[in-house]
């Protein structure tokens, strides 16, 4: 059986395999025929019953022996003699002939119920069927533990039973399905499961056909399941958000991985070595601060523990340290009270010798002016004719506010406009917290990303980013405002601005030595120019912000529909996550809808909803907007097919299967407009408005 990259997979899944016909609600017969196939048997009597909490699922409502086999939804046969029953055409009598039901040679090969809406528990006859090779019951609120008798099976090769409710150990038996070379992928991700993995009831089982194992995002505990350094075949492996402790054994790096997360559990100790840049600092962020390794901190030395001698060293040194910074802390303040400044220990703490920090940390990149009183202005490149007198003069209007605080256009005393942006009172509180990142983002350079100019804190602990003021128009007012005037949106065009984005996103994921999450990829922070250049806003502000009001910014990305599924809370938000929402970005441009709650009418709007049951009903052409294909001959030579396959891998409820910005930038790049007259010319120039980064 060929088995589907995890990419490629939830793609077929998403395209050729959704649930809304109407169906048949006649009830099931008895069977008192002695031919009568074991397996349809065992799906009406057993399985059906045991997969939905109630009688009215319209998926499987299509199983009873009142509708011809070909109509069951979910569901792929297969005769013993190993021919596939076809049921692709309609005229075939094999498709309609009803007395398949009850043909002994026939089996049941797979059976695919994602999204399906099933609320029950997972059958132990499943490892019955003596033909079944693939169990894809994802994406559903199935309860209970996981049978032992699933690795009883003689014949499962592909498991995915990712996002329900599972709790409860996993099986030993699970584990069963190596012994005859079977199983090639075994995904549980978002689940409840808990306890350590059990290992294999052989010591040397290999598994060596095993290519996908994911158990990410359940409770998993205890030590790192060591015995998977034995599956010589695995390519991804997603240990993540579990509550796994001790070390990670060196033995991983002999894997042949290509993807891997470890993230958000208590590992410590030194990371494998795997290779250089093989993988980023996200696959095993959230872990023990001891933990140490490349992509991580440097251990600082080649042994992983220190002596006791080596420990009561440093808490000497420490010790000492203690009390000289205390003293020359004293004395600083009492010199300072003496001169009478007047100013309060708060003030002194935040303001004083900020300039000196500033040179310090940043090597050069930025400096500060300002005086006493005053507060402090840090400069970036471009924004070196900017004074603090300017800023402080400069007379503003609101533009629009956030969850992060308050973008005003101001205007300078001589007639140029910049953009400020308040943040918000309880943002980082302390320069220690804030100037590091202020200080990333000060650097960062990329034709599709906003660049920030200075950045001034004042003696009240006010905080102001400085931009370059754009008078464009975002991509929300472009897609969705009805005014006269307003840029024909055709497919080169809004390609165009896609392109620009995903590029604008995976230079922050990989372009830069500290990978940034942009955390709010939505269309209202997208600034599209006369040539249609995106430029991507707010990148990377999450981190000024405290916990709570990170968090505003999940719910209001969950209102507005940009939501990944896995993601709970800011502090796990990553570069996946900015992939889905990437991917609901793509679709809103490709449909021309608004994602997420509507105000008018409450309505939630599920973009990749929409296009699934597009797909279902054979209408696929019908979501994509109209303005859109003017001027479009073939969808699929266009590269709009293409797009819209992409943009529903981006919102793989799977976070592991998305792929990553820079494969986003190669599909969008393979796949241009073929009548894309200057759009994409060596020699494009730029609107006149946008100053030198």
């Amino acid at each position: 059986m060929a088995l589907l990259n995890p990419f490629s997979l939830y793609i077929s899944i998403s395209f050729f395999f959704f649930f809304s016909f109407s169906f048949s609600n006649a009830k099931d017969s008895s069977f008192s025929s002695p031919t009568t196939s074991s397996d349809v048997q065992l799906l009406l009597l057993k399985i059906k019953p045991l997969l939905q909490s109630n009688s009215d699922n319209l998926v499987l409502s299509s199983w009873n022996t009142s509708t011809p086999l070909c109509q069951w939804r979910g569901l792929k046969w297969v005769f013993t003699n190993a021919s596939i029953l076809s049921c692709t055409d309609l005229s075939s009598p094999q498709w309609t002939n009803l007395s398949l039901h009850n043909d002994p040679s026939l089996n049941l090969l797979s059976l695919q119920l994602p999204s399906a809406n099933l609320s029950g528990s997972l059958p132990r006859e499943i490892g019955e069927f003596p033909m079944l090779q693939s169990l894809y019951l994802n994406i559903n609120s199935l309860k209970g533990t996981i049978p032992l008798e699933l690795g009883y099976s003689t014949s499962l090769s592909d498991i995915d039973l990712s996002y329900n409710l599972f709790i409860g150990v996993l099986p030993p038996s699970i584990w069963n399905l190596c012994e005859s070379d079977r199983l090639l992928s075994l995904k549980l991700h978002g689940n409840s499961l808990t306890g350590s993995v059990s290992e294999p009831a052989l010591p040397n089982s290999t598994c060596k056909d095993l290519q996908f194992l994911d158990l990410g995002s359940n409770k998993f505990s205890g030590d790192f399941p060591e015995f998977v350094t034995k599956f010589g075949a695995l390519k991804q492996l997603d240990l993540g958000d579990n509550m796994f402790v001790s070390t990670i054994p060196q033995s991983l790096a002999e894997l042949r991985l290509e993807k891997l997360n470890l993230s958000h559990n208590n590992f410590s100790g030194v990371l494998p070595f795997f290779g250089e840049s093989k993988f980023g600092v996200d696959a095993f962020e959230g872990n023990n601060p001891g933990l140490c390794g490349q992509p991580l901190k440097s251990c600082g030395g080649n042994n992983s523990s220190l002596s006791s001698g080596a420990v009561a060293g440093i808490v000497i040194s420490l010790m000492t340290g203690a009390v000289v910074l205390a003293s020359l802390l004293i004395g600083y303040m009492q010199n300072k009270k003496r001169k009478g400044s007047g100013e309060s220990e708060d003030e002194l703490n935040d303001d004083d010798d900020l300039d000196e920090e500033i040179d310090e940390e940043n090597g050069g990149s930025g400096s500060a002016v300002g005086g006493p009183g005053e507060g402090k202005l840090m400069i970036f490149s471009g924004g070196e004719n900017l004074t603090l007198e300017d800023v402080l003069n400069a007379t503003g209007q609101v533009m629009e506010k956030t969850c992060y605080g308050t973008a005003y256009k101001a205007k300078l005393a001589d007639g140029s406009t910049i953009a400020l942006r308040l943040l918000r009172e309880d943002s980082c509180k302390d320069r220690n917290s804030c100037l590091p990142v202020i200080r990333q983002l000060g650097k960062i350079r990329h034709e599709n990303l906003i660049p920030l100019r200075a950045f001034y804190q004042g003696k009240r602990g006010e905080k102001l980013l400085i931009y370059d003021y754009l008078p464009l128009r975002s991509l929300h007012d472009l897609l969705h405002e009805i005014k006269a005037g307003k840029p024909v949106l055709n497919w080169a065009r809004r390609h165009k601005i896609a392109l620009g984005i995903a590029r604008g996103l995976a230079y922050l994921h990989t372009g830069l030595d500290f990978p940034i999450t942009h955390a709010n990829v939505r269309s209202k922070n997208v600034l599209v120019d006369d040539f249609f250049v995106a430029r991507l806003t707010d990148f990377g502000l999450d981190k000024l912000m405290i916990p709570s009001v990170a968090d505003e910014m999940v719910a209001l990305a969950k209102t507005d529909g940009y939501k990944a599924p896995e993601l709970k809370e800011m502090k796990k938000c990553n570069s996946r996550t900015d992939v889905y929402a990437f991917g609901i970005l793509l679709l809103e441009i490709l449909i021309g809808k608004k994602p997420g709650k509507n105000g008018r009418s409450g309505e939630f709007v599920d973009l990749p909803s929409m296009v699934k049951l597009a797909v279902l009903e054979e209408t696929t052409m019908d979501v994509f907007d109209v303005e859109l294909l003017k001027g479009i001959r073939s969808p699929m030579e266009d590269g709009l097919v293409q797009a819209l396959k992409l943009a529903m891998g981006c919102c793989a409820p799977m976070a592991s299967v998305r792929p990553s910005m820079e494969e986003v930038v190669r599909q969008l790049e393979e796949n241009r407009p073929r009548n894309r007259s200057a759009l994409y010319s060596p020699t494009e120039t730029r609107s006149g408005s946008i100053t030198p980064f």
